[in-house]
């Protein structure tokens, strides 16, 4: 793990994709996203594996395109797209890229939103807009200190090629999860904002991933290429928050059946209200029975070190 892939100039730190699904983070990683608030994550989707996914996004925006939800441009952007297909799923615990997740926020964790999103090329002259934002809503409003707690981040797949500027790469300004705002540029004469000083576009490859604080000031380009930008994105948060999808979860069918332990503890799944707090009202200690808990302790991966891993 202590090689590099050199990352695009504008693209940012780069990492391998871990080889197991519970390895450890590395330092290094460990420090540059603490530092960056993201990393790129290169080959995290296997050729094959990024081609399932990206034909069940195609299906999926058949399906909205049929039934006229989709933007003026075409664009598609879907809530709780992690329950529109099956293949999905795969992406849950994914061995390439999950070491980022537990091992940023630890075991009492699921995917509480999801979104799909196509982007067509636009226009040059589509109308201007600030579109900078931290994700999180009302975390970003009800909590009054600086800088907040990061609560969550996400996993965006990049299934297009997004390896050169202009083709609705994410755009971030690096460090900037440590502070609770960011000032807006003034508007051009054409009433374009500049964007804000330090920003870098993501630049990547088709199969790449990229990890993210959700206080990561960021933003999305417009897409001025001929390639259609297309993205998978899972937010993982702590299981005692609510959801932020409206989802339906049928417990009793083939497909929730067929599920790991773990990967149903991802989709929100909890035998009781004080198991999404991590403990048991019968013992008042730590439930050992939350599968990722489970994995994580049997490994001896618990540390005491990290207050999420304790």
């Amino acid at each position: 793990m202590s090689q590099r892939t050199a990352a695009a100039p504008d693209a940012g730190p780069a990492s391998r994709p871990y080889p197991d699904r519970y390895a450890s983070l590395t330092v290094e990683d460990r420090r540059t996203f603490a530092e960056r608030g993201y990393l790129l994550v290169r080959g995290a989707l296997d050729e094959p594996l990024r081609r399932r996914v990206e034909q069940a996004v195609d299906r999926v925006y058949a399906g909205e395109e049929r039934a006229g939800r989709l933007g003026a441009s075409g664009a598609m952007h879907v809530l709780g797209g992690v329950f529109r297909d099956e293949a999905f799923t795969e992406l849950l615990d994914l061995p390439t890229t999950f070491p980022f997740v537990w091992g940023q926020l630890g075991w009492n964790i699921y995917v509480h939103h999801s979104h799909l999103d196509v982007n067509p090329p636009v226009a040059a002259d589509e109308p201007p807009a600030w579109q900078w934002h931290q994700d999180g809503y009302r975390q970003n409003a009800d909590l009054d200190m600086e800088p907040r707690p990061m609560f969550s981040l996400k996993v965006a797949y990049v299934l297009s090629d997004l390896s050169e500027p202009g083709r609705g790469g994410t755009l971030v300004v690096p460090g900037s999860q440590r502070r609770n705002t960011l000032e807006r540029t003034e508007p051009r004469p054409d009433g374009r904002y500049p964007r804000p000083p330090g920003t870098v576009e993501i630049t990547a490859q088709p199969g790449d991933a990229f990890v993210f604080d959700r206080r990561l000031w960021h933003s999305r380009s417009a897409n001025l290429s001929d390639v259609t930008r297309k993205m998978v994105f899972l937010c993982y948060t702590y299981r005692w928050i609510r959801w932020r999808d409206d989802v339906s979860i049928n417990r009793h069918g083939d497909w929730w059946r067929g599920l790991s332990p773990l990967r149903r503890q991802l989709l929100g799944d909890g035998d009781e209200a004080a198991s999404h707090f991590g403990f048991t009202l019968e013992s008042g200690v730590w439930d050992d029975a939350i599968p990722l808990r489970s994995e994580l302790k049997s490994r001896g991966l618990l540390d005491r070190s990290h207050h999420y891993l304790r």
